[in-house]
Formats: structure tokens, C-alpha cells, sequence
């Protein structure tokens, strides 16, 4: 198969990662939008748990829906609610449907996502395929960021602005395109009957696995503090419009996908392991560089608006990366429980991240943001090692 061939074999994939990426991401949208009101910062950190709940609980219990039900169907119904969800926010214009919102978006994205990396594992061959794969369906994640804050930057900067909840309808429009190339798709899926879901989790509760599970709450932790917060540590510290701010995540957005679809090109010439802490220490080397500038060069800090986007180059790989490698070694029949834990910790990660970082805010602490969102990267550079090695053994 070419890769034109297998780039437009995944297409429905890539752009289902591309819907759900501009939601869960809005949120840094509605925490700009509604900050300078009566709602507080903790209110809306606690947002994300509307969103992050229901995809850490129904990733769970909707194994054995998905198993029954196929991947491609199950899929499909869950852009179905995504359609349904976007068409009611402008209709219901209150905060409090942002709950239920978010609620609706958190249960379908736990399917789609389940749904789309069984559909990976059961058409890639090998790991390095695998890896490939996954990179790039992972990219138009970072894509779906950076149309998601440049088209809503754009819209409350206009004359339009009050008609911001509007632009969900053209989310619902792609949804539906998408729900019309996945009916058209021929992927190969693996048969199973009802899970043995208790006997399930007996076996995935090993030391290695919770291992790379906590490794991908701590990634999340650090990659949610800078999708939903960037925006409004720009407003506060830089002093720039809501357009602007916005901008902060949607570069950053764009160099992530960059850092994503450059690793399906070259993760098959370099060693796993020497790939993914060269991403870690430049990583961290960016960081105390900003976290320097940002109590040192109080006047100058406009330079952070050069040095943030490159983050996203090195730590947008590892996400895919981590994933690929731990699910390469996982029997196809066991891929959707595994990935209901991806999903559960991933989803524990985001939450964790937005509301602590909520607090660093509210606190007036948000200087230290770099400090902050850094930390949880050294404990994976040695948790990354002992994984690796634990891999190697199991092997």
C-alpha cells in the first residue's frame, strides 16, 4: 500500500481526531471568554471535570458495547452525538449547559477514541507502522487546536463576537462529512464476543502497565496545562487581546502537529527510546529558558510568544509515541480494554492538570507557570527509562 493510499485509508480517522480535538480543546475558549465575569477561576477549573469524568467512567463500562457493536459503528455513533451536542450549545445559550456539554462531548469522545485506535492496531502491521500510523492520526489532534483558536480568535474579535457559540455549527457540519467517509470505509476489525471484563482487568494490573498508565497522567497533566491556560496566562502577564491569546494555542497547536507528523516521518530511521528522551530533554531545556525570562525580563516577556510555539515540537510526539510502543505489544483482542485505561488515565491527567492550574492562578502564582507544567516532566524522564527496560524484559 503507497502512503497516499494509507494516508486516504485513514482519512475518516484523522478527521474524527480533528473534531474532537477542537472540542475538548474550546476549553480554553470558555475559560478566556467567561474569566473577566462573575464566574470564578476555580468554577472553571472545575469544568473540566465535566468532561473528563464521563470519559474516564464510560471508557470503562463501553468496552463491551464497542466489542459487540464494531469499531467503525461505534464510531459512527459517536459523532452522531457530537452533532447533536454542537446543534443545541448556541440554542441553550447559559453557563450551565456547558456542563452538560461537556458531558455529552466527554462520553462520545471515550468511544471514538477507543473505536479509532482499535481500528489502528487491528490494519497496521508492524511496530514502526503502528507508530506511523498513529503519529499522524494523533497530528490532526494538534490541527483540530489550531482551527479551533484561530477561527473562534477570529470570531470575538469581530462584530460578530456575541455569535460565538454559532461557529459549533460548523463542527457539526464536518461531523456529518466525516460520518459520510466512515460509512464508505472497509477496515478490518477484530471479531470478539462479550469481554470478560473482571478477568480482564486481574491481567492488566500489572506493575508494567500501571507504570505506562501513570506515565500518560503525568504527559496529560503537562499538555493540558498549556492547552486550556496558555490563552489566559497570555491576557494576564502579556497584556494582549483575546485574539492574540488565543493565537498562543493555536501556534503552539501548529508546531505540535509539525512535532507529530515530522515523527511519522522519521520515528522508523531512530531508536525508540533515544527519540523520546531527546524530545524530553529539549523540552525541559525550552522551559527553564521561559520560566528564566518570565521572572527575569519582566518588560520583555513579548519574547514568549516565540519560544512557546517551539515547545509544541517536542512534546506533542510523546503522546503517540508511548502509546504505540505499549499497545505493539498488546494481543488484538485485548486493544479496547487496554485503551479504556489510556483513555481513564489520559482523562485523570487533563482534569488534574486544568484544575491545579487553576489554583496556581487563582492564587496569582501564574508566573511560575513553566515551573509548574515542567515538574511532572522529570518524573517521566526516569519513569520513561524503567518502562523502556521493563518492556525490553516482558518481551
Amino acid at each position: 500500500m503507497t502512503d497516499r493510499k494509507s494516508a486516504y485509508q485513514y482519512l475518516p480517522l484523522q478527521l474524527s481526531f480533528l473534531i474532537f480535538s477542537m472540542l475538548l480543546n474550546c476549553m480554553g475558549i470558555v475559560i478566556l471568554k467567561y474569566s473577566g465575569s462573575q464566574i470564578t477561576f476555580q468554577k472553571l477549573g472545575i469544568l473540566e471535570f465535566f468532561k473528563d469524568i464521563p470519559i474516564a467512567l464510560v471508557s470503562l463500562f463501553c468496552v463491551d458495547f464497542i466489542s459487540r457493536l464494531g469499531s467503525v459503528k461505534s464510531l459512527g455513533f459517536a459523532l452522531w452525538l457530537v452533532v447533536i451536542g454542537c446543534l443545541l450549545l448556541p440554542v441553550l445559550d447559559d453557563f450551565w449547559f456547558f456542563k452538560i456539554w461537556f458531558i455529552i462531548i466527554g462520553v462520545s469522545f471515550a468511544i471514538a477514541k477507543i473505536s479509532v485506535f482499535a481500528i489502528i492496531k487491528s490494519n497496521a502491521g508492524t511496530e514502526k507502522q503502528l507508530s506511523k500510523i498513529m503519529s499522524r492520526v494523533e497530528a490532526s489532534f494538534m490541527i483540530g487546536i489550531f482551527c479551533v483558536n484561530m477561527g473562534f480568535g477570529w470570531l470575538l474579535n469581530s462584530r460578530f463576537h456575541e455569535f460565538w457559540k454559532f461557529g459549533f455549527w460548523l463542527i457539526a457540519l464536518l461531523s456529518l462529512f466525516t460520518l459520510w467517509k466512515l460509512m464508505k470505509s472497509d477496515y478490518q476489525e477484530v471479531s470478539s464476543g462479550k469481554m470478560q471484563r473482571l478477568s480482564g482487568l486481574r491481567k492488566i494490573m500489572t506493575p508494567s502497565n500501571l507504570l505506562f498508565f501513570f506515565i500518560l497522567f503525568l504527559l496529560v497533566f503537562t499538555e493540558q496545562c498549556f492547552n486550556s491556560w496558555l490563552p489566559t496566562f497570555y491576557k494576564k502577564n502579556l497584556n494582549v487581546n483575546s485574539f492574540y491569546a488565543l493565537q498562543s494555542s493555536a501556534f503552539l497547536a501548529l508546531f505540535s502537529f509539525l512535532g507529530r507528523y515530522l515523527t511519522s516521518k522519521f520515528i522508523t530511521r531512530f531508536q525508540w527510546l533515544r527519540y523520546i528522551l531527546f524530545c524530553l530533554v529539549t523540552l525541559m531545556i525550552l522551559m527553564i529558558v521561559s520560566q528564566i525570562l518570565v521572572l527575569n525580563i519582566k518588560e520583555n516577556l513579548w519574547i514568549l510568544l516565540f519560544i512557546f510555539p517551539i515547545l509544541g515540537l517536542f512534546i506533542a510526539p510523546l503522546y503517540p509515541l508511548y502509546n504505540s510502543r505499549f499497545l505493539a505489544n498488546i494481543e488484538k483482542e485485548k486493544v479496547n480494554l487496554m485503551v479504556s485505561f489510556i483513555v481513564i488515565f489520559s482523562s485523570m491527567g487533563s482534569s488534574v492538570g486544568s484544575l491545579g492550574m487553576s489554583y496556581v492562578f487563582a492564587l496569582g502564582a501564574d508566573l511560575y507557570f513553566m515551573l509548574f507544567a515542567m515538574l511532572p516532566l522529570l518524573l517521566i524522564l526516569a519513569l520513561t527509562i524503567i518502562f523502556s527496560r521493563k518492556l525490553i524484559l516482558r518481551q
